[in-house]
Order: structure tokens, then C-alpha cells, then sequence
């Protein structure tokens, strides 16, 4: 499986993923510049991405505790995620994200 990252630069990745991990540890493990800070436990929002409009609807609807955190972005648009809050499945293989701006390191 694999997912499609643009880093804030605007440079692409494509990067190996393993099912059932969440997409900010993908990321992470590549070496991304991605800061999640808590870890993956949906208590900071510093692995916002934008998923790709072709993917937005095959990812489930964000939990109310996502959405509180996004709200605490400066730079959150219709299509923002926690990248923590999504987990790889066969169904996502070909995920395409942008990291934002406030995740970076």
C-alpha cells in the first residue's frame, strides 16, 4: 500500500504504508517534517494535513474531539484532518495529503 504526501514545500513523497497504522506515523517514519506532538492521541492538531478532494469522501467523518482541534489551527480548511485520526486500510491505498503549514516542525 502507499500513500502520497506533498510536504510544505510542495515536494511529493510516496510512501510505503502498513495497514492499520495511522497515516501521522507513515509520516513520521519517513522522516516527513510533521511535528506530532501528542503522539497520535487526537490532543493536538501538529499533524494537520488536507486530503485530496478524490479521497475526502472515502475517509469516515471526523469525531467532535477532531474537530475541536482543528478549530485550534490557524490555517484549517474544509478539507483539514488530523492525519492521526485517520488509520491505513486497502481502502485508502493511494491516499493522497498535504502537510500544513502547522504541522511543521
Amino acid at each position: 500500500m502507499k500513500i502520497f504526501v506533498t510536504d510544505q514545500d510542495g515536494n511529493q513523497h510516496e510512501l510505503e504504508a502498513i495497514e492499520g497504522w495511522q497515516v501521522m506515523e507513515i509520516i513520521r517514519d519517513h522522516g516527513l517534517p510533521i511535528k506530532a506532538e501528542c503522539g497520535g492521541a487526537c490532543c493536538c492538531a501538529t499533524c494537520h494535513v488536507y486530503v485530496d478532494p478524490d479521497w475526502a469522501n472515502k475517509i469516515y467523518l471526523m469525531r467532535e474531539d477532531e474537530d475541536d482541534m482543528l478549530d485550534e489551527t490557524f490555517d484549517r480548511e474544509e478539507n483539514s484532518r488530523l492525519s492521526c485520526q485517520i488509520i491505513m486500510s486497502e481502502e485508502l491505498d493511494g491516499l493522497k495529503v498535504t502537510l500544513a503549514d502547522s504541522a511543521k516542525p
